[in-house]
């Protein structure tokens, strides 16, 4: 029998090479994969198979913890209330209050902006060793149609003596008193067409009106040449001291800060006294008694709007609301925004918008004047021919308010004289009727700097509480 199977002879050795380059086969496919085998290797594949799957949910799981984190921060800067007088019920927030002031406070960092592609500061002022030598200009801006302005005033009730019961508040009736006078609509009107000498109401209607001033404030005030002013009624905000200024430019300028009893005893309490010589830090405190209103916002307005009442002899004023602390020397302030430009007046733009009629529902959705107020005041401006335009000259009209630098002109204190007219009759929001008089008095030589810049002059510190109204 023939046997038809072939035998093929394999030696020991070659035997384990095959077998050996088997096992090392498998060896390296383990090593490559490192999942075959083993309880630690299962617990690996499948964690990175959890990985692989969820890896998204835990990258957006942090950024909704961050989120929520920041909202709770924001949502802790205000406190709502219900209110069913303003509009049905919408909530109504108090004043923002700043927690940690010191932030900002004493911040001489410039704000800069993109122009062009080029990263540049918002005011642009003089070098240091420049502004150490600036002075005032001889001659200020004289061009303007009006050349001298009389104020309007009441001669019996002036020479009545000290017959302190004529002194009225206004009341929920009316906002006229013995310091505003009682201006008419048609006094209202010729005022808006004065040329030459004006003759206009402006506030301190008699002695007897309120805001009294001691005869020792008065004349330190009949010294200043430039001022910066600032004021706080009802103890709402605190004093922040002014920084940035050169020494030449601090002895140029008066700097000075309206008070009322209120605040004094607010301030007191809060461990800041006035010293003998009057002075807080580089602030004069003027401490005012008998203010004219209720409503201290409009109490806010005198020295806001009539500094040239306050200070007769000043040729320039800087505004500077209580919330913000003043942070750039005055007299570069003066040369960037006014000489600089040939303009008499500058004031920062509104930064969220544009039109005097949306301001308005602004203001009423803000629950910082009733409806039927402001459609009092919008209505009479329709009746008026006033546009619903957003530019005036080229620019934005609407102002944001917070910063005013103007050259004392007639002019230009005609202008204050009207706007607090304005306030006065219609509501406390000034940035409702700024545009209107702009418009009627159709000024010329107006900076309107733009938000970036106001940024620049002030360090925003917030309100730090309600003022205390006064009680009539």
């Amino acid at each position: 029998m023939y046997n038809n199977s072939i035998s093929i002879n394999v030696s020991d050795d070659e035997s384990d090479d095959i077998n050996g380059k088997k096992r090392a086969r498998v060896r390296r496919k383990r090593k490559k994969f490192g999942f075959r085998g083993g309880k630690n290797n299962d617990f690996l594949r499948r964690l990175v198979k959890n990985l692989l799957r969820w890896w998204m949910f835990l990258l957006i799981l942090p950024a909704i913890g961050l989120l929520i984190f920041e909202a709770s921060r924001m949502i802790g800067t205000t406190k709502p209330i219900h209110d069913s007088k303003f509009g049905g019920g919408e909530k109504k927030t108090d004043p923002v209050v700043v927690k940690d002031n010191n932030k900002n406070l004493d911040r001489l960092t410039p704000t800069t902006r993109m122009i062009n592609g080029t990263r540049r500061r918002c005011l642009e002022l003089l070098p240091a060793e420049a502004l150490e030598h600036l002075d005032l200009p001889v001659h200020g801006h004289a061009s303007s149609h009006v050349k001298k302005l009389i104020y309007k005033s009441d001669p019996e009730a002036a020479n009545s003596g000290g017959n302190t019961t004529m002194f009225q508040r206004n009341t929920d009736t009316t906002r006229y008193n013995l310091f505003t006078g009682n201006q008419t609509l048609y006094e209202r009107e010729q005022s808006f067409k004065a040329t030459g000498t004006a003759e206009v109401h402006c506030g301190f209607y008699n002695e007897n009106g309120g805001y009294r001033i001691s005869d020792e404030d008065k004349a330190y005030m009949q010294t200043c040449k430039v001022v910066v002013s600032t004021c706080t009624f009802g103890g709402g905000d605190d004093l922040y001291q002014p920084i940035g200024m050169s020494e030449p430019s601090l002895k140029k300028v008066c700097y000075v800060a309206f008070w009322d009893e209120i605040t004094v005893a607010t301030q007191e309490a809060g461990g800041k006294k006035i010293g003998e010589d009057n002075m807080i830090g580089k602030w004069r405190i003027v401490v005012v008694k008998d203010l004219p209103f209720t409503d201290q916002r409009l109490n806010g307005k005198i020295p806001k709007m009539l500094t040239h009442r306050l200070f007769p002899q000043a040729r320039y004023s800087i505004w500077v609301d209580a919330k913000s602390q003043f942070r750039r020397d005055p007299l570069g302030v003066l040369e960037a925004l006014l000489w600089r430009t040939t303009s008499v007046l500058a004031i920062s733009e509104h930064g969220a918008r544009s039109s005097v009629y949306d301001e308005g529902k602004a203001v009423v959705k803000k629950n910082k004047a009733t409806p039927e107020e402001v459609e009092i005041q919008l209505e009479q401006y329709r009746r008026d021919g006033f546009p619903d335009d957003k530019r005036f000259n080229g620019k934005k009209a609407l102002s944001e308010a917070s910063v005013i630098v103007r050259e004392l002109t007639p002019l230009t204190n005609l202008f204050m004289c009207l706007w607090f007219n304005e306030v006065v009759r219609f509501t406390s929001r000034d940035q409702l009727s700024f545009p209107y008089v702009l418009r009627q008095l159709n000024m010329k030589n107006i900076n309107m700097f733009p938000v970036c810049v106001r940024k620049d002059l002030v360090n925003s510190m917030g309100h730090k509480q309600k003022a205390k109204p006064l009680i009539s």
